[in-house]
């Protein structure tokens, strides 16, 4: 699977590129909102795991441009996020994710986790 990880906190993108390949997965990276929209439509993702709080375009604002390009309807997106406030779940949800985790994130968990979203996604 081709996993886009837009993060740009250099320890969590270490981090969630050892899981992904640790399962098989092929890690594309993207720093900023801007990369990550690009990405999306050249690499053509089956997943993407998306960082909230990015430093040009939110994560929020980029996860629904990503949901305007056709191809990218049904892939799933997953937040991953340090906004732990009430409502933050809702407004993820809202521009179009599949899927939220809190950071930080369980290297020994994350993979089962994603999973069960992504087949909730496909059902």
């Amino acid at each position: 699977m081709k996993v886009l990880v837009v993060e740009d906190n250099p320890i969590n993108m270490k981090l969630l590129k050892l899981v992904l390949k640790k399962y098989g997965h092929v890690a594309i990276e993207a720093v900023k909102g801007g990369e990550a929209l690009a990405k999306a439509g050249s690499e053509k993702p089956d997943l993407i795991l998306m960082d909230i709080q990015l430093p040009d375009m939110d994560g929020l604002e980029t996860t629904r441009r990503i949901r305007k390009l056709a191809f990218m309807k049904n892939v799933p997106i997953i937040a991953i996020t340090s906004n732990a406030m009430a409502g933050d779940r809702e407004k993820v949800m809202e521009a179009g994710c599949n899927g939220y985790f809190e950071k930080p994130i369980d290297p020994l968990t994350i993979m089962g986790d994603i999973e069960k979203i992504i087949k909730g996604a496909k059902s």
